[in-house]
């Protein structure tokens, strides 16, 4: 079809023609309301933007008491519950980097008692000297 007569379809239906291959011979292009497709670009990629950055942080310590772990492993279970990774960051202070045994057997523990719902992603990795990570995922 011709531009011009192209142009005058859009113009009588209301809408906008839009280049979308201009390199192939003929050059495609569409009819449609270019409003509606920029906000539809622009939902779509917020909504890929969204889903990137779910990654909540649990932070433990060796000497962490059995009630606190309980309640950080309430708050992995919520957030895997919601879709979210959970990273588990087990930090050493001071004399407590020594005894990275101590650290690795909780975040296992961890690991373990949150296993009905989630898997490893990945295992308990040393980050510097005072840092040990895991990461879980939802099942």
């Amino acid at each position: 079809m011709e531009i011009r007569d192209a142009l005058q379809v859009a113009e009588e239906r209301g809408l906008d023609l839009i280049e979308i291959a201009p390199n192939e011979v003929p050059p495609t292009c569409k009819l449609l309301e270019y409003g509606k497709y920029k906000y539809q670009l622009k939902k779509k990629s917020h909504k890929q933007k969204k889903s990137v950055h779910r990654r909540k942080e649990i932070k433990l310590r060796p000497k962490t008491d059995e009630h606190d772990f309980v309640v950080k492993l309430n708050h992995g279970r919520r957030f895997l519950s919601k879709g979210h990774k959970v990273q588990v960051t087990m930090v050493f202070r001071g004399r407590e980097a020594v005894h990275l045994d101590l650290g690795k057997a909780l975040l296992d523990r961890f690991a373990q008692t949150l296993s009905d719902i989630s898997k490893v992603e990945s295992p308990p990795t040393r980050e510097g000297r005072n840092r040990m990570n895991m990461i879980l995922t939802r099942k």
